[in-house]
This record gives C-alpha cells, sequence and structure tokens, in this order.
C-alpha cells in the first residue's frame, strides 16, 4: 500500500517523505508543481492540489495513509477539510497525518468528525523559520527581529517527519494530539549566538518595528491575515509555547534535535559563498 504526502516539497513534508523512505514504505508525493520537485530516487510524484479536491481522486488511489497541510498557497488555511476528508474515506484510506497551521480550523474539525485513524502534530515554531535572517546575516552580520522578548521552544522539522512516520506506519496513535517541541526554550538572541558560534562570525541583533516585520513577511509572500496572526501571537505567545515537551522522544524512541545541530546542517543559508 501507499503513503500519500501532501507538501511533499515543503520545509516539513521533505521530511515526512525521506523518514517513509528509510523505513521502506512506498511514497506517493503530492504536489502542485510536479515537474519542480527534487525528491529521493523511488519516490512517485503526482500533481494534485488540496485547495482543489476534485485534484485528488487518482492521488488516493491505492493509499492507505496519508499526510495532510492545512494551508494552500500563501499560508492561506485550506477551506477544503471535509470534501478532502469524503474523498479519502471513500479512497479506503485508513490513517492521517494533520500538521496544523497554529490554531484549530475546519480541515482539523472534519477530519476529527471522520472515521480515519487521525493524529494531529502541532509545532509553536520550525527551527527551519530561521531562514528569514539568512539574509541580512550574508550581507550585514545582523538579525533584525520584532521578537526579541518572545520565548519559545522550537522544534527540528526533522523531528516532526520523524513523528509523522511512526504515527502513519504504527498502531496506537489514532486521535492523539502530538505538540512538538525541541529540547531548548530559546529567545531570538539566543539563536542569534547559536548561528554565530556555529559558523564563527559575529552576528549582532537589531530589535526591528512591528512595520519592518511585516514588510519582510511580506516579501516572504505571506497574506495579510497571516501576518497579522503571526505579529500578534509572537508579541503575546501562550505559555505553553516556551515549555520543552518530551513528545519527540516518546513517539520516536530518540532525542529531538538541537537548534544548534539544525544550524550546522543548515549552516549554508548564513555563510558567504567566499566564507
Amino acid at each position: 500500500m501507499t503513503i500519500l504526502v501532501a507538501g511533499a516539497t515543503g520545509t516539513v513534508g521533505q521530511h515526512v517523505v525521506d523518514q517513509l523512505i528509510r523505513r521502506g514504505e512506498k511514497v506517493r508525493a503530492l504536489t502542485r508543481n510536479p515537474l519542480q520537485v527534487n525528491l529521493p530516487a523511488g519516490v512517485e510524484v503526482i500533481a494534485g492540489d488540496l485547495s482543489e479536491p476534485s485534484t485528488l481522486v487518482s492521488a488516493l488511489v491505492g493509499v492507505n495513509s496519508m499526510h495532510l497541510i492545512t494551508t494552500g498557497a500563501e499560508y492561506t488555511p485550506l477551506q477544503t477539510g471535509p470534501e478532502i476528508v469524503e474523498l479519502a474515506e471513500k479512497a479506503g484510506v485508513r490513517r492521517v497525518t494533520v500538521l496544523w497551521n497554529g490554531e484549530k480550523g475546519p480541515f482539523e474539525r472534519a477530519v476529527e468528525a471522520s472515521a480515519l485513524e487521525w493524529s494531529q502534530l502541532q509545532a509553536f515554531e520550525f527551527m527551519a523559520n530561521a531562514r528569514k535572517w539568512a539574509n541580512s546575516i550574508r550581507s550585514e552580520g545582523l538579525v533584525r527581529d520584532l521578537f526579541g522578548g518572545s520565548r519559545i521552544a522550537p522544534v527540528h522539522e526533522a523531528d516532526i517527519g520523524r513523528v509523522a512516520a511512526v504515527a502513519l506506519t504504527e498502531d496506537g496513535h489514532a486521535g492523539k494530539i502530538y505538540t512538538l517541541t525541541g529540547p531548548e526554550s530559546l529567545l531570538v538572541q539566543d539563536k542569534v549566538r547559536i548561528i554565530s558560534e556555529v559558523i564563527g562570525r559575529k552576528i549582532l541583533f537589531v530589535e526591528s518595528s512591528e512595520e519592518e516585520e511585516r514588510e519582510q513577511m511580506r516579501r516572504m509572500g505571506v497574506e495579510e491575515d497571516a501576518i497579522e496572526y503571526v505579529i500578534n501571537w509572537h508579541l503575546n505567545p501562550p505559555q505553553s509555547a516556551q515549555k520543552v515537551l518530551s513528545t519527540v522522544e516518546e513517539v520516536t524512541g530518540q532525542k529531538p534535535y538541537t537548534f544548534a545541530e539544525w544550524v550546522k546542517t543548515n549552516a549554508g543559508y548564513f555563510m558567504n559563498s567566499n566564507s
């Protein structure tokens, strides 16, 4: 049987694919642009768009499990959960994992109301979000960020992929909501210090204005509603976002990656070609 991974070329999806391949699973990658993917050998790539459920009919043939995301283009929340759930049930899909976008919406509610064996994966912040500082670190040796006082326990995307792979292939995870964190609760300044130590370059931290933060997200293609949500959330993060949880290790049997390990793997983002 086949496992379908939506958002397979995204920040988390590529790790879900990788972890499933390591487990010897047959993986089908769903993407809007099948000609522009770079996935491991053996992965079947198929065109489809979660915002247009009719495009998923052929993608679901022979699928017994699937990984879903709840946002579409430009990070907008998907409204097509009920249609996707109905198609999945008709196709004989048994298990799903759902990566939330920060708040429960119609997609999650549709999955919860279904007969599917669902698991929800909740992460307050991806370590990969630090990539937004890459240009200013390379060109100016500094980080501009509005959220200097925001303390969060970010999670490595590979750990989300590991948890998803377990939930999609093993029993005992139906109806579970897994909140995933890394092993450290970090301020922005902590992350800047760690990047500096790993790449061996002094990096300054400059607290930006709210409008500067908004403009940076606009350049990243984020919609205005999503920008508003992100800014308000980070300026007033819930206490639970700061707490380090043991969920990753409990589900996978392996300790979660640290932010320093993430930076070592992704140091190229922050270094000039002549560094």
